[in-house]
């Protein structure tokens, strides 16, 4: 089995350097790279895919995660079409329902709602097909033969319900324990029956937090640290991650704290949720979750503070570039044999 890894690149530098970083990423071995927008930033995120769309050959690119709320659908379909005319096939659009961009101006996330209506919209204007926005009809001028394909980026479980019926895959944040891999595909199907559609074609792929350290318990302390002040990495961005650990029988409270989490509770909550450790211990996980929970696709998510979101994931490209792609080459070689 052929995997695909991902990786959450930010516009951490001048637009034209992260450009050039993505094409390093590229060179690397990535399948895909998710820019996150972030329009406080001060560096559009869809500017900086069309220039990384230059740099690059096959890559695939894209926002990691537009929303609805700081982007209207047309616009986003708009954009989303631009990117498909510089890099045909290589474009993929996933849309969530906001975070740091839409706390950052005041607003709510979106809602299921929101959602549901944005994602349709978006799916069929990308079709060439006209859509209604209060009272008025509308529709992309120009389109291309074959739609970018729209996603959901996926926390919860009615968020992960919602990608099954309405979304053509799900960027999903869930964790690799099979027991929560599990749980989460039979979410998907759930949405799915409720719109009478099947999965055949439903590309799913899963956010996979890392900390790659020489010294992997420092690696693996992740659960026991403050994402912000008032906000633990365990529940970053939502509480949601708790529902998934739960799946895996790790039964912790809603209003756990770091300082709560033991040191044996750690080291289980990071082998079900991500990669924690040296590279080569992250190699191995990789191919656990591989084997055990059937994950054929990983988007590389670097865990960080609030204050370090915009930092470069340097160690996380070497890793992958220097041992673990390696490892993967040596293990499919040494199947073959």
């Amino acid at each position: 089995m052929a995997l695909k890894v991902d990786i959450r690149v930010p516009v951490g530098l001048p637009v034209k350097e992260t450009a050039d970083f993505i094409a390093e990423c590229e060179r690397a071995g990535f399948s895909g790279v998710g820019v996150h927008d972030h329009q406080h930033s001060g560096r559009d995120v869809f500017l900086t895919l069309a220039l990384a769309a230059e740099r690059t050959t096959n890559i695939t690119l894209y926002p990691a995660t537009t929303n609805p709320v700081t982007r209207h659908p047309m616009v986003v379909a708009s954009m989303a079409h631009t990117l498909e005319e510089i890099a045909p096939g290589r474009i993929r659009l996933t849309v969530g329902p906001g975070y740091l961009a839409v706390g950052n101006i005041g607003r709510p996330r979106a809602t299921l709602a929101t959602m549901r209506e944005a994602i349709l919209a978006i799916r069929r204007l990308l079709r060439g097909e006209g859509v209604t926005f209060n009272g008025t009809e509308t529709r992309l001028r120009n389109i291309t033969e074959t739609p970018t394909p729209v996603f959901i980026t996926a926390a919860g479980p009615r968020m992960v319900e919602l990608a099954g019926e309405v979304a053509d895959g799900a960027l999903m944040l869930v964790g690799l324990h099979p027991e929560a891999v599990g749980a989460a595909r039979r979410r998907l199907k759930i949405g799915a029956h409720r719109a009478g559609r099947d999965l055949e074609d439903f590309q799913t792929i899963f956010i996979t937090p890392m900390t790659v350290d020489e010294d992997g318990q420092s690696a693996r302390r992740w659960p026991q640290q403050w994402f912000r002040p008032d906000q633990p990495y365990l529940k970053y961005p939502s509480s949601s991650n708790l529902v998934w650990l739960r799946e895996c029988g790790l039964d912790l409270p809603d209003d756990v704290v770091p300082e709560q989490i033991t040191d044996a509770q750690a080291i289980k909550i990071c082998d079900a949720f991500g990669l924690f450790g040296t590279a080569t211990e992250c190699l191995s996980r990789l191919k656990r979750a591989a084997t055990e929970s059937g994950v054929e696709q990983f988007f590389i998510f670097p865990t960080h503070t609030q204050e370090g979101g915009y930092d470069m994931p340097v160690a996380e490209v070497d890793a992958f570039k220097n041992v673990i792609f390696p490892g993967l080459q040596n293990s499919l070689t040494t199947l073959g044999d």
